[in-house]
C-alpha cells in the first residue's frame, strides 16, 4: 500500500510522459543560398591497358594493388554462359522451366499489389 503511494508521488513529480518516442535530431541549416556539397565518387579509370588486365574497383582494401584478371581457362564454364542482357519476357521462357513459373508468380504479385493500391491497370 505504501509502495503505491510512493509510486504515485514519483510519477507526479516527473515532468511529461514517462514513456514516449525519442526526439528527432534537429537539422542545422547552413543558410538558404548556400549550395549543398556534392559527394564525390571513386576515381574512374580510363586506361585501356589497366581495364583489360585488372578488375578495377574490386579490391576492397584501402591500400594495395588491384586484382589481376586470370586467363579464361582458370574460370568455370558456367561463368561465360550467364545471360547478361535484359531479362527475358514471359513469352520467351519455356513453360516447363522454373524461371517461367517464378516470373509468372512475380507478375501476379505485382498485379495484385496494383489492385490493392487502387491504381488503374
Amino acid at each position: 500500500m505504501a509502495a503505491r503511494v510512493l509510486l504515485r508521488a514519483a510519477r507526479a513529480a516527473l515532468p511529461g510522459p514517462v514513456r514516449g518516442y525519442a526526439k528527432k535530431p534537429a537539422m542545422k541549416s547552413k543558410g538558404k543560398n548556400v549550395p549543398k556539397e556534392a559527394l564525390e565518387g571513386p576515381e574512374v579509370c580510363t586506361d585501356p591497358a589497366m581495364l583489360t588486365t585488372y578488375a578495377m574497383g574490386v579490391n576492397y582494401f584501402k591500400d594495395g594493388p588491384e586484382v589481376a584478371l586470370k586467363p579464361d581457362s582458370e574460370y568455370p564454364d558456367w561463368l561465360f554462359k550467364i545471360h547478361l542482357g535484359p531479362p527475358k519476357k514471359l513469352e520467351e521462357l519455356d513453360p516447363d522451366s522454373i524461371e517461367y513459373w517464378r516470373r509468372l508468380r512475380k507478375y501476379n504479385t505485382w498485379y495484385r499489389n496494383r489492385l490493392k493500391k487502387g491504381k488503374k491497370l
